[in-house]
């Protein structure tokens, strides 16, 4: 590696006019496997994802909350399925980007990108405010002083400020080399997992003492998704899934810097759903077991805990101990923040490198062969965005965060589809081919598809996210929406100014073997 000082990032030369995949200069090799699943993980911040999300589970499903989980877990294997076959033919860092322009050409592939961004950095944002409000809360128990300076963070001043601490901290990581961001990685999530691990088997011994606040033993009954009740409870499910699963992905995006990248990446992201489902439903049925699901004081149905129900509970079950979880929490959001920049950073390097945004995007860090130039961008805006929606209206934020859920159900399903349709003649070759080409991507992407129209017909009410709603329409309805309209008018501002991609020139779709990779 390098040591020339990093004065300026390197814009490599551009890519041919071939049609084809090209390099873009990054650091080649330098993440195995073990590190692709650790930063998936990382990404998808279980901690913080399963606190946030259980409690709102359970009032809509009691104790089927394990059948909702496995539900939710399909269609996020059968889409990982076809990631995996796309990257075995085409590993390159713009996954969506780059398989949907090969498979349905520039427009689609242009879009599908601005989805992936989109949604990747409005959930930065949203990281970094959660680290926040982590980081008061764990100070708050360690000094002892109950409520005092965990109402810092909602002081605007003060959570925008650290905020951006945040923010930048994550920045500098990202910006360096991929060995420094596994290094990271792996004191992060394997501190978050062994606390996980240990709240969970904590949780079902205090049932077996009898200390358990509301008893229940497990039942086969809860993993019965037909035990349900309803239809829209299933819905409610797979909807879930999109938020506890999603950043599986980031895997694939680091395809140009993994060891042997046609098999590694693939093997990550599947490694990794199936990795955060066991721990989903270890966690789910041991706070199942421990609380029940009533509305008592620590009943999972109390909506007064469902927002934080690991800090409501860990206190309970771990006794002095109980920082560890706010602790792991906090951690959880923090190198999810860090993490999470991967996937927008090699989007817009990609783009970049394509022709499909300036060349800018393009650029790499001369000493650490990463994304530098698109990293700070990535960072710059989320902070912006967040800085300025934070003192806005809480509400806007959060409903924003929300709409999120909509980007990734549109790049998801679009990836998904692209996988189909680009191995179309491939379909009949054998029974793989059939299974992992076809059947499972297209079983994916119509059940994402389904939910991003439920989701924008639902959210069109006024009482959808926080209730805010303009002339009658719901708000996360109108945020969602302006959100893709914004992305199509970027996208012929750019078909205007740089019409070679658009034409197929630096891109190019169904391009022969020969081409996929120089």
């Amino acid at each position: 590696m390098s040591t020339t000082p990093p004065t300026t990032d390197s814009a490599p030369e551009p890519a041919p006019v071939t049609g084809g995949l090209s390099q873009k200069g990054l650091s080649a090799g330098t993440v195995g496997l073990i590190g692709a699943v650790v930063i998936g993980i990382s990404c998808i911040a279980p901690a913080y994802t399963l606190t946030a999300a259980l409690g709102p589970t359970v009032s809509e499903v009691g104790f089927q909350v394990p059948a909702i989980i496995l539900i939710g877990f399909i269609p996020m294997l059968l889409v990982a399925f076809g990631y995996r076959e796309l990257n075995r033919s085409m590993p390159d860092s713009g996954t969506s980007f780059t398989w949907a322009a090969r498979a349905f050409g520039p427009w689609v592939g242009w879009m599908a990108g601005w989805g992936l961004i989109a949604a990747t950095i409005l959930v930065l944002s949203n990281l970094a405010g959660i680290a926040v409000e982590f980081l008061f809360l764990l100070i708050d128990q360690i000094a002892g002083n109950p409520g005092t300076i965990a109402e810092l963070a909602f002081n605007p001043f003060i959570n925008v400020a650290v905020c951006l601490l945040f923010m930048l901290g994550a920045t500098l990581v990202s910006y360096r080399d991929m060995q420094t961001t596994q290094k990271l990685q792996y004191y992060l999530v394997g501190f978050q997992l062994l606390v996980l691990l240990i709240f969970s088997i904590t949780a079902f011994v205090q049932v077996a003492q009898g200390n358990a606040f509301d008893a229940s033993p497990i039942e086969l009954s809860w993993f019965n998704p037909f035990a349900v009740g309803s239809v829209g409870a299933v819905v409610a499910g797979l909807s879930l899934s999109i938020f506890i699963f999603w950043g599986w992905d980031v895997t694939l995006t680091m395809n140009e810097e993994t060891k042997n990248p046609e098999k590694t990446p693939g093997r990550a992201a599947t490694l990794t759903v199936i990795t955060i489902v066991v721990l989903y439903l270890l966690l789910s049925l041991s706070l199942l077991s421990f609380a029940g699901i009533g509305t008592g004081a620590l009943g999972l149905g109390n909506e007064d805990i469902q927002s934080n129900v690991f800090f409501y509970l860990s206190g309970p079950i771990l006794g002095p101990l109980a920082f560890l979880v706010s602790l792991a929490v906090l951690t959880s959001s923090a190198s999810s923040l860090q993490s999470t920049f991967v996937s927008p950073a090699r989007t817009l390097l990609a783009m970049g490198h394509y022709g499909a945004l300036p060349s800018q995007f393009a650029r790499v860090s001369p000493r650490f062969f990463t994304p530098g130039y698109a990293t700070i961008i990535a960072a710059v805006v989320a902070s912006a965005f967040y800085a300025v929606m934070r003192f806005i209206s809480e509400d806007v934020l959060w409903d924003t965060i929300t709409a999120l859920g909509m980007m990734i159900c549109f790049y998801y399903g679009i990836t998904a589809f692209a996988c189909v349709w680009y191995f179309r003649k491939q379909w009949f070759d054998s029974a793989r081919t059939f299974f992992f080409t076809l059947l499972f991507p297209l079983v994916g992407g119509v059940i994402l598809a389904a939910l991003f129209v439920m989701t924008l017909v639902d959210s069109m009410n006024p009482d959808y996210g926080s209730g805010s709603n303009i002339a009658g329409v719901g708000l996360v309805f109108i945020l969602g929406v302006t959100v893709i309209v914004l992305g199509i008018l970027i996208m012929i501002w750019q078909a205007i100014k740089r019409p070679a991609f658009f034409r197929g020139e630096t891109l190019a779709m169904d391009a022969p073997p020969s081409l996929r990779r120089r």
